[in-house]
C-alpha cells in the first residue's frame, strides 16, 4: 500500500517536540483548566464569534474556523501538506485533521496528537486575540526521518460561495480587496492580503456584505509566500481563480526544506471585521461603508510590522520560516536552531493488512454472489475482508468515519450463510454483508440516530427492511454513520464523527446518508440502507458514483426507522450497480401489512425488478430536460457541461432528448407538524425507548450542537389530526398528478435532473456545500433513480437522475440500466486500495466512541444547518409579526401572533427569536399554514417579570428567520406589560 512509505522505518522518534512558552503576553494572561474539547466558540470583544473545529463533536479536528457570526470565515484556516520525494502518501495533500486540538476555555487551541504525513510530524497551535479580532495559526513540521524532505504547505479555505453574476440579492462571492502593495494581485512581495464581499445591491456600493478578512503572510520576500492556489480543488496544482465560485477558495502555499530532526514552522495571522450592510446584533449600528475594510487593513499592517510572538519560546520563535526573525528580536539566539522542548505524542497508524485471501475492492454485489456460487470465495472471507477494510480505512486521523457500529456476530452470520449454501440454499443476497444507516432498528445492535440522545439504545426488533434482508440471507454487518437524526442535507455530522468524502477526503460526503454511501464506495460493505427526506439518497450517491432509488411513496416501508418528517421520509438502498439495486429491491420493496402507507403501492410492485433491466429499455423513449434544471446556483458550468455531454448516451441507447419547460409549482400546502408526528408514532412503536414525549428527544440538550435547540419548551401544533394526516397524503397525490400532467403535456417518458451541480465544498465549511437543484421526488413522492455519469472537469464523480410518473419505478430502473450499459459512467476511488494479504494476521479491533461535548454553545444568531428538505420551493410564503402590544400572565407567559401570507404554495416555516437589549431571551421554530395566523407562546425570564410586577413595560424585539425558502418581515419591537 503506497501510504506506508520507506520513511517510516527510518523515523528517529515516535514523539514530536513542540516548544513551551517562556513569556506569556497580555493576550493570553488568563489561565483556566483545560476542559474536554469540541467544536468551540470564542467571542471577540466586537461581538463576532468564531467557531473553531477542534477535536470533539462533530470531530472534524482540523483547527480551521468553521464559521464566524459575520460570515467572514466559512471554513478557513485549514492546512494541506504535500511531501516531495519518495512514495506518494495515500492522503498526501488532503485537508489535515486528527490533531486532538484541545481548547483552554478562553482563546487557545493546542495539539495533543501530532499528525504524521510522509515522515513529517505536524502540530497546530491557535491563539485568538479577542480584543483585536485576530487569530494566530502556528503550524510546525518536524522531519522524523534520516533524510532531508521538502514539503509544500497550503493554508486557507473558503471566504464566500457562489458567484456575483446573476445574483438577485446580496452576493456571497468574495474578492481581493487590497494587499500591502496597494493592489489586488497577491505576490511574495506582500506582507498581507485582504478579502472582502462587495455588496451587489443598489445603494450599498463600497460596502462589504460579510465581514472582511485579512491574512498576514509574513515578512515580504522572506519565505512568506511561494504562490497562491485553489484551496478547494488542489492548491498545489490549480491556481487561484480571478473570479466566480472558484475565487472564494483561497490558498496560500509555502515551500519548505526540512533537515533530519529539524522543526520548521509557519506562523500566519487571520484578522476579521464586521459586515458593513447589516448589524451584528439587533439594534446595533451598521458600520460605515469602507470602515471595516480599513480597520482590518490597519490591523494586518500592524501585525506584519510587529507580529505577536512574545508568548513563544526561543525554540518556537527560531523555527518560524515565513518571517525574518533576525529583524524582530535581536536577543534571540537562533544559531544553531533550537530543538523544541515539550513532547507531543505522534498519532501513528499501524500497517493495515487483511487476513482474507479474497479482495472485495470494487466488487459489485452480483460479482460477490457469482464468486460464492462458483466456490471462488466464501461469505466468511468476504465478511472478514470488509471488516479488515473498516479497521484499516474508517478510523484514525485520516479515516472516513462512515461506520458507527459493527455487528459482534458478523463472522458468525457469515458462517451460517456458508453452511446454508453448502446445504443447497441459494439467493441473490445470501451471505452478502450490508450496512444499515443508524436510524434503522436492529435487534442485535444499538440504534443511536447518530446522537448521544440514544447512545446505547437497542430496539427489541428489526426495522421491516432489515428483517427482510435477513430473511433473504444477507449479513447485517453494522450501522452506518449519518447526520444526527438525518437532519442535514449538506454534511453528515454526528456525535460519532463527521463523514468524509470517498473520492476526495477533504470534502463533504453530502446529505444525511453520507456513511451509507461512503462505506459502499470505499468497499467496506456491498450495499447499505439509507433514507431521504430531501436529497440524502441522491446527494450521497452522486458524490460517490453509486446508484439508488427514491421510489414512489410507499414502495419501500419506513417501519422501524427514526423519522425526520412523517410520510416524506423514504427508506431506500444505496448500491454499486443497477443490477445490485434490483436484487435489493426484490427483497425490500415488498408488502408490509403493518404499514398502511405502503398499501397503495402493493398493486404496483413488479414481480421481478431484474426483468426490467434490458439493454434496449431506452429505445423509443423521450427524456425531458427542464429549462433551468442544470443551471448551477453557484454560477459554475464545468459540472453541468459534463452532465449535458452525457445526454449523448441516452441517444446512443435509442432515446430522444428534448428540452421542456420547468416543472409546475406545488399545490397549496397543508397544516401539521410532521416532524412531531413522526416522532410521536415512533415513540408509540418503541415502548422500550427511554423517552415518552417528543420534545424530550427533539429539544434534548445532548443533541449535536449544530442541531441543538436553545428552546426548552415545545410550542408547535403537536400531534396531527386524522384530517391533517389525510390532508398531507392528498396533497402529495395532487402534486404527483400535476407532475404527471406536465410530463404528458410535454410528451416525455422520464425527466432528467442533476446530482451535485458544482464542485463539492470542503468538509469543514458552511452550507450550502454544493450547487443544488432538487427534483420533485421528495416533495411529491414520485420516483427518481440515481446513477453514475462519469466525472466533471476536476475529476469529481457526477450522477444523473431520471424522474418519472408515480409507480414507474421499475421502468426507471430499466432506463438507468440501459444508460449504464453504454455510458460506463461508474468510477472508483483511489483512496482505499486493496489491503496486503497476510495469512493468519490478527484482525484489528473496530471501536467507535462518541466525542466529548463542547465547552461552549453556539452563540445567538449562529447559522442554522440547512435541513435535508428540498432547497428550491415552488413559491415561498412570507411571515410577519402581527402583535405590537402584549400582555403577560402572572407567571410571565405571553404570546406573539404571526401570519403566513396567502398564496404560498406550502406552509411557512420560521425561527422566532425574542430579544431584549440585544440579548436573546428565547427562540423556537414553528410552522404556519398558508394564509393563516398562529400564536407562539413564550415565558419571560425572571428579570423581565420583575419589571412587569412593578407596573412597568418591557420593550422586546421579535426577529424572524425563514426556513425552507420562507421570507420574513423586518424585526419588530413590541411592548410587553403585566396582567391587568
Amino acid at each position: 500500500m503506497a501510504s506506508r512509505s520507506s520513511r517510516r522505518s527510518s523515523r528517529r522518534s515516535s514523539a514530536v517536540r513542540a516548544g513551551g512558552a517562556l513569556g506569556i503576553s497580555a493576550i493570553a494572561a488568563i489561565a483556566v483548566a483545560a476542559p474536554a474539547s469540541a467544536l468551540n466558540y470564542v467571542t471577540n470583544q466586537n461581538g463576532d464569534s468564531w467557531a473553531v473545529s477542534d477535536a470533539a463533536i462533530p470531530g472534524l479536528d482540523t483547527g480551521s474556523v468553521h464559521n464566524t457570526s459575520t460570515g467572514s470565515l466559512q471554513g478557513f484556516g485549514g492546512l494541506r501538506v504535500q511531501v516531495s520525494g519518495g512514495p506518494k502518501e495515500r492522503m498526501d495533500g488532503v485537508l489535515l485533521r486528527g490533531f486532538g486540538l484541545r481548547f483552554d476555555g478562553v482563546n487557545r487551541f493546542e495539539t495533543t496528537k501530532a499528525v504524521e504525513l510522509g515522515g513529517v510530524a505536524i502540530t497546530r497551535a491557535i491563539l485568538i486575540d479577542r480584543a483585536s479580532s485576530w487569530a494566530r495559526f502556528l503550524d510546525s513540521f518536524t522531519n522524523t526521518t534520516k533524510q532531508a524532505v521538502t514539503i509544500e504547505v497550503a493554508f486557507g479555505g473558503q471566504l464566500g460561495y457562489g458567484s456575483a453574476a446573476g445574483a438577485t440579492g446580496r452576493s456571497n462571492q468574495s474578492a481581493i480587496a487590497t494587499t500591502s502593495s496597494g493592489d489586488q494581485s497577491i505576490t511574495p512581495a506582500d506582507g498581507w492580503v485582504e478579502v472582502a464581499n462587495p455588496s451587489t445591491l443598489a445603494g450599498e456600493a463600497g460596502r462589504t456584505n460579510n465581514g472582511p478578512v485579512g491574512v498576514v503572510l509574513g515578512t515580504p520576500g522572506s519565505g512568506n509566500l511561494t504562490r497562491t492556489g485553489n484551496f478547494l480543488v488542489d492548491p498545489f496544482l490549480v491556481p487561484l481563480a480571478a473570479g466566480g465560485e472558484q475565487a472564494n477558495h483561497v490558498g496560500f502555499v509555502n515551500r519548505l526544506t526540512i533537515q533530519p530532526g529539524q522543526t520548521r514552522s509557519i506562523a500566519r495571522f487571520v484578522v476579521t471585521g464586521l459586515s458593513e450592510t447589516r448589524p451584528l446584533t439587533s439594534g446595533a449600528a451598521i458600520p460605515a461603508a469602507g470602515s471595516q475594510v480599513a480597520a482590518v487593513a490597519a490591523t494586518a499592517s500592524a501585525l506584519t510590522a510587529a507580529p505577536a510572538f512574545s508568548d513563544l519560546s526561543t525554540a518556537q520563535f527560531c523555527a518560524i520560516a515565513n518571517w525574518n526573525v533576525s529583524t524582530l528580536v535581536t536577543s534571540a539566539d537562533c544559531t544553531p536552531a533550537r530543538t523544541p522542548e515539550v513532547t507531543v505524542p505522534l498519532a501513528a497508524e499501524p500497517e493495515p493488512v487483511t487476513s482474507s485471501p479474497y479482495d472485495v475492492t470494487g466488487k459489485s454485489l452480483t460479482e460477490l454472489q457469482a464468486d460464492m456460487e462458483s466456490g471462488k470465495t466464501t461469505s466468511q472471507e468476504i465478511t472478514r475482508a470488509y471488516l479488515d477494510r473498516i479497521a484499516a480505512y474508517d478510523g484514525g486521523p485520516f479515516g472516513f468515519h462512515s461506520v458507527i457500529t459493527v455487528a459482534k456476530d458478523a463472522m458468525a452470520q457469515a458462517k451460517i450463510a456458508d453452511i446454508s449454501r453448502a446445504n443447497g440454499i441459494k439467493g441473490p443476497l445470501l451471505g452478502i454483508p450490508i450496512l444499515a444507516k443508524d436510524i434503522y432498528d436492529t435487534k442485535d445492535m444499538p440504534t443511536t440516530g447518530g446522537s448521544l440522545v440514544f447512545d446505547g439504545y437497542q430496539p427489541t426488533k428489526d426495522a421491516f427492511q432489515v428483517a427482510k434482508l435477513r430473511e433473504a440471507g444477507a449479513i447485517i454487518l453494522g450501522k452506518a454513520n449519518l447526520a444526527e437524526f438525518a437532519t442535514d442535507g449538506h454534511f453528515s455530522p454526528s456525535a460519532y464523527g463527521q463523514v468524509w468524502n470517498a473520492f476526495d477526503a477533504s470534502k463533504s460526503s453530502i446529505g444525511s446518508s453520507g456513511g451509507s454511501a461512503v462505506s459502499v464506495a470505499t468497499s467496506m460493505a456491498a450495499a447499505a440502507l439509507g433514507t431521504q427526506t430531501g436529497d440524502s439518497l441522491w446527494g450521497p450517491s452522486s458524490a460517490a458514483s453509486l446508484v439508488s432509488l427514491r421510489g414512489t411513496d410507499g414502495m419501500q416501508s419506513a417501519d422501524g426507522v427514526m423519522p425526520l418528517t412523517f410520510i416524506q421520509d423514504y427508506a431506500g438502498t444505496i448500491a454499486r450497480t443497477i443490477p445490485d439495486l434490483a436484487a435489493l429491491l426484490q427483497a425490500t420493496a415488498v408488502p408490509n401489512p403493518s404499514d398502511p402507507l405502503t398499501h397503495e403501492a402493493d398493486a404496483h410492485r413488479p414481480a421481478s425488478w431484474s426483468a426490467y433491466l434490458k439493454d434496449d429499455a431506452l429505445k423509443g423513449k423521450t427524456i425531458g430536460v427542464p429549462a433551468t434544471a442544470f443551471d448551477d446556483p453557484f454560477g459554475t458550468t464545468g459540472t453541468s457541461d459534463a452532465m449535458r455531454a452525457q445526454f449523448a448516451h441516452f441517444t446512443t441507447a435509442g432515446a430522444t432528448v428534448k428540452a421542456i419547460p420547468d416543472p409546475p409549482p406545488a399545490p397549496t400546502g397543508v397544516p401539521g407538524d410532521r416532524g412531531y408526528e413522526g416522532w410521536r408514532r415512533w415513540i408509540l412503536d418503541h415502548p422500550n425507548n427511554p423517552y415518552s414525549d417528543v420534545p424530550q428527544i427533539t429539544l434534548n440538550q445532548k443533541r449535536v450542537p449544530l442541531f441543538r435547540s436553545t428552546a426548552t419548551t415545545y410550542t408547535g401544533t403537536g400531534p396531527m389530526t386524522d384530517a391533517e394526516v389525510q390532508g398531507f397524503i392528498d396533497y402529495r397525490k395532487r402534486y404527483r398528478a400535476i407532475l404527471a400532467q406536465w410530463m404528458d403535456d410535454n410528451g416525455v417518458d422520464a425527466v432528467a435532473f442533476p446530482g451535485e451541480l458544482s464542485d463539492i465544498h470542503l468538509n469543514d465549511s458552511i452550507q450550502p456545500s454544493f450547487g443544488r437543484r432538487d427534483p420533485q421526488s421528495s416533495a411529491a413522492g414520485v420516483p427518481t433513480v440515481i446513477f453514475p455519469a462519469g466525472r466533471n472537469d476536476h475529476g469529481q464523480p457526477i450522477n444523473l437522475q431520471l424522474q418519472g410518473r408515480e409507480f414507474s419505478d421499475p421502468e426507471l430502473l430499466g432506463y438507468a440500466y440501459a444508460f449504464e450499459q453504454v455510458a460506463k459512467g461508474k468510477v472508483e476511488t483511489a483512496l482505499t486500495p486493496p489491503l496486503k494479504y497476510v495469512e493468519g494476521s490478527k484482525p484489528q479491533p473496530i471501536v467507535v466512541t462518541p466525542a466529548a461535548p463542547p465547552v461552549t454553545s453556539p452563540p445567538p444568531g449562529s447559522p442554522t444547518p440547512i435541513s435535508e428538505a428540498p432547497s428550491v420551493p415552488a413559491k415561498a410564503g412570507r411571515v410577519t409579526v402581527v402583535s405590537s402590544s402584549l400582555r403577560a400572565t402572572s407567571r410571565g407567559r405571553f404570546s406573539v401572533k404571526l401570519a403566513c401570507s396567502k398564496g404560498a404554495s406550502s406552509s411557512c416555516r420560521v425561527r422566532v427569536t425574542i430579544r431584549r437589549g440585544g440579548v436573546a431571551l428565547s427562540r423556537t421554530t414553528v410552522t404556519i399554514a398558508s394564509g393563516r395566523t398562529r400564536t407562539v407562546a413564550f415565558t419571560a425570564p425572571r428579570a423581565v417579570r420583575r419589571i412587569l410586577a412593578r407596573g412597568s413595560k418591557a420593550t422586546l424585539l421579535v426577529s424572524l428567520s425563514g426556513r425552507g425558502g420562507t421570507t420574513v418581515a423586518k424585526a419588530r419591537k413590541v411592548s410587553l406589560r403585566g396582567p391587568r
